[in-house]
């Protein structure tokens, strides 16, 4: 682990480059807004800490309101978990049965729910928590659109049948087995459709394949009250406002990467502010451009690559494994010179937090702002 780039009490100034830099009085304001839309909506809200792998965050979420949050990853339930998460969501499915043993373990001493979309993942699942003595909550997967996981409201219906067949024999003294908790419905690819329009026309498709896949569940004669759960930081207030959904999965809203800013806003949904930088320094200079010393093994830009921060007329015009080149918008714009500080708003945040093992977090801003906390991404790297 690369010793962190700052410590509590420093200046701005004095953090060394290239850092992953939290904005907390923008951070802060992101996680109020998006409880507070849970709460007046009333619906659940669990957000997705694949997006920043951080118990300290996690944490600072649950004491809002979130009854617990999301990972993709065995590794990341672990880590979370370890760091003091007591609630966590595997929002995907697992299917080796290793890690299906390492699952059934940690639900002996956190709630733990997972995703399934096959008769054997339920099957090796079973096995798992049987073997371990413990009990998990289980979603079926319904692919409501992004054609990725997930199965038909008809499977649905046979898959719910398997997972009620495993359930504890008798709760409260025999905990060992499943717990049939309702539907994960999340469309991916709307999160990104530019026009409020697009996706609200997604997101009124997933609704009715979630609505089918209930009605289908409910003619197999399960009557067992399923949660919908779902959602990202760009259809969540559609997915609130649906009389369906009863949980919100969103991640990105606490940082609001490059991507997500290029959509066109929900009239309804709260605003939320850039949070998460990549501090870079200008490290050679031309008459053309300039050079920092974050590239691609700084953020991800796979989405994109990211802008500069309060520097319209900047732009990033490329990046290597160190480097990236800038070069200004117009003529007349002047290029910042050798040693310059730049704050570069990544493109995705995901990616971008998993290649960073600290987030300084800075309390009064990026221009004169002090160092209140470091944060350890505690699942960094975690992908098993």
């Amino acid at each position: 682990m690369r010793p962190a780039p700052a410590a509590c009490g420093d200046p701005v100034a004095a953090i060394d480059t290239p850092a992953l830099v939290v904005d907390l009085d923008a951070f802060e304001r992101n996680l109020r807004a998006m409880a507070d839309f849970a709460r007046a909506q009333g619906v659940k809200l669990r957000p997705h800490a694949k997006m920043h792998k951080c118990a300290a965050i996690a944490l600072r979420q649950m004491a809002l309101g979130a009854v617990g949050v999301c990972v993709q990853k065995t590794g990341e339930a672990e880590a979370l978990a370890a760091a003091g998460v007591s609630d966590v969501f595997v929002s995907n499915e697992v299917i080796a049965p290793a890690k299906l043993a390492r699952l059934a373990a940690l639900a002996q001493r956190v709630r733990l729910a997972m995703t399934v979309d096959s008769a054997l993942g339920i099957d090796r699942l079973a096995q798992a928590v049987k073997g371990a003595g413990s009990t998990v909550d289980v979603f079926i997967e319904v692919d409501v659109g992004q054609g990725r996981c997930g199965v038909s409201p008809e499977q649905a219906a046979a898959l719910a049948r398997q997972v009620a067949a495993q359930a504890p024999p008798r709760p409260g003294v025999d905990g060992a087995g499943l717990r049939l908790a309702g539907l994960q419905a999340y469309h991916g690819s709307a999160q990104h459709f530019r026009s409020a329009a697009e996706r609200a026309a997604a997101i009124e498709q997933a609704v009715a394949i979630v609505s089918a896949a209930r009605a289908a569940i409910s003619a197999a004669g399960i009557d067992t009250p399923l949660l919908v759960t779902g959602a990202g930081s760009g259809t969540f207030m559609l997915e609130a406002g649906s009389g369906v959904y009863g949980e919100l999965q969103p991640g990105s809203y606490a940082f609001l990467d490059a991507d997500y800013a290029r959509n066109t806003p929900h009239p309804d949904a709260p605003r939320f502010e850039h949070a998460l930088f990549v501090k870079a320094q200008v490290m050679s200079a031309s008459t053309t451009h300039v050079v920092v010393d974050a590239g691609h093994k700084s953020h991800a830009i796979e989405s994109g690559l990211p802008t500069v921060w309060q520097r319209e007329d900047l732009q990033v015009v490329g990046a290597n494994d160190e480097h990236c080149m800038l070069k200004p918008r117009g003529e007349g714009a002047a290029l910042p010179a050798l040693g310059d500080t730049l704050w570069l708003v990544p493109g995705h945040c995901d990616p971008t937090v998993n290649l960073h093992d600290h987030l300084i977090a800075v309390r009064g801003g990026l221009k004169r702002g002090v160092v209140e906390a470091v944060w350890t991404v505690d699942a960094r790297g975690r992908l098993d």
